[in-house]
Parts: structure tokens; sequence; C-alpha cells
């Protein structure tokens, strides 16, 4: 019989388990969102920063914190959208998904989640243009 999760799914529960105990501050979330980007490999590091730079300049009232481990942002209390590293789950790539409460609905089929290579201007605007619809 095999395990049903992998270890690193297995510790993004812990880390959610670990995060619902947390009492911290505004302040003390975004702070830990930092140092999660902080202590990402260089290539994913870089992505991450980009990102968050992106998300709170669009909208500076989200929220940051962790979610399941992740740099995550809240909006009223609900993850809107979520950065995972490449390192993480071991992929090739980096994704910035979104969650049930983005607005990004477009008829019946539309995508939630992206995957990121490099940030250049064409995709800084397409950033910009998910996370404007997903908080409007």
């Amino acid at each position: 019989m095999t395990d049903a999760f992998s270890k690193e799914e297995k510790a993004a529960m812990r880390a959610a388990a670990a995060e619902a105990r947390k009492k911290f501050t505004p302040e003390q979330h975004a702070a830990e969102v930092v140092d999660k980007y902080r202590t990402m490999a260089p290539g994913d590091r870089e992505i991450g920063e980009a990102i968050h730079r992106i998300v709170m300049s669009v909208d500076p009232t989200l929220e940051p914190k962790t979610w399941y481990g992740m740099p995550a942002y809240y909006k009223n209390g609900k993850v809107i959208c979520f950065f995972q590293d490449g390192g993480k789950f071991k992929t090739r790539y980096c994704t910035l998904g979104f969650q049930q409460d983005a607005t990004l609905d477009d008829g019946d089929f539309w995508p939630t989640s992206y995957a990121v290579t490099a940030v250049t201007p064409a995709v800084e605007k397409r950033i910009r243009e998910l996370v404007a619809l997903s908080v409007r």
C-alpha cells in the first residue's frame, strides 16, 4: 500500500493546522509571508517577490498570510490568491492560484491557477488584470 499523501502534502497539512492556531497580528502575518519568500530557492523567490509586489500594489487592502504554508492574500477573511513555489512540491514551475472567492468567473469555464516561470512585463500586466478582477 502506498501513502495517500506525499511528504510535501503532509507538511502542507501540518502547516495549515499550525496556521489555524496562530494568534498573529496582521503585521506579523505579513512579515511571515515576506519570510516565506526569503526561504525559497533564488528563482522561485524572485518570481514570488515580484508577485507579492504586484498583488499588493493592485489592492493594498489585501491581507498577506500563509495558507497551507504558502504565501496567500486574503480579503474579508477569505483567500483570494496564493503563490506556490516550484520547490514546494518539486514542480518545474511556480503557481499563482485563485480560490473560489476570487471573482474571475467567465461563463461556465475559467482557469483558477497559472504556471509562472518568469515575470515579464506581459506576465505582470496579466497578473495585475487577474488580481483586479478577483477583488472587484
